[in-house]
């Protein structure tokens, strides 16, 4: 029947109000201050519409959640590169990159763990502002140097001074890493101890 959309539609948005004040009756007026109350309204539970209190409240990010990109630094138990950056400054990331917002310059220094030189990046830009978040610089990397962030608030003024990001402030620790993707950080860890067993069996 011709306009059956129409009331189907006013129906939705009236079951949503209906259930916003029968949710505001529950909670009796603590819906917004009771902090057992955030994550039940932003989990499958959550019934009605709310307004989250930005900057005090702040959603919660998926795991997979992607946003500028990092570099990670080894931590002091790694066996090839304790303490080291994890990149070789190979550049694979800044030729796969579409827009084209990643600088490279490499060089060489000993590595203490090998006895060998080892490959490092000593300057290392991405242009945030160029970047478009795509990943594809963190899945083409054959190392798992370079993550995907979740830190978002990234607006300034000053675009030259804090939109192109050095090495100093691209490095975060693995232990960072594993805090924000727990479950991602597990599976590699799981891959690269099959690979080290690969390699000792051979």
């Amino acid at each position: 029947m011709y306009g059956l959309g129409i009331f189907k539609g006013l129906g939705v948005t009236l079951k949503h109000f209906i259930r916003t004040y029968l949710e505001d009756l529950r909670w009796l007026g603590r819906r917004y201050t009771n902090p057992a109350a955030f994550p039940v309204r932003q989990g499958v539970e959550a019934r009605g519409a709310f307004t989250v209190q930005y900057p005090e409240e702040k959603l919660a990010v998926p795991e997979r959640f992607r946003f500028v990109p990092f570099l990670l630094v080894n931590g002091p138990d790694d066996p090839e590169r304790p303490d080291m950056i994890r990149c070789t400054a190979c550049g694979i990331c800044a030729k796969n990159c579409p827009p084209q917002c990643i600088w490279i310059k490499r060089d060489k220094v000993d590595n203490p763990a090998t006895g060998r030189k080892a490959t490092i990046p000593v300057e290392f830009y991405i242009d945030i502002d160029l970047c478009m978040n795509c990943g594809i610089c963190a899945e083409v990397c054959p190392f798992d140097a370079i993550k995907m962030d979740h830190y978002y608030e990234l607006a300034n003024y000053d675009r030259f001074a804090n939109h192109i990001l050095d090495l100093e402030r691209l490095k975060k620790p693995a232990s960072y890493w594993e805090q924000i993707a727990p479950t991602l950080a597990e599976e590699e860890r799981k891959a690269r101890e099959a690979k080290a067993a690969s390699k000792k069996k051979k």
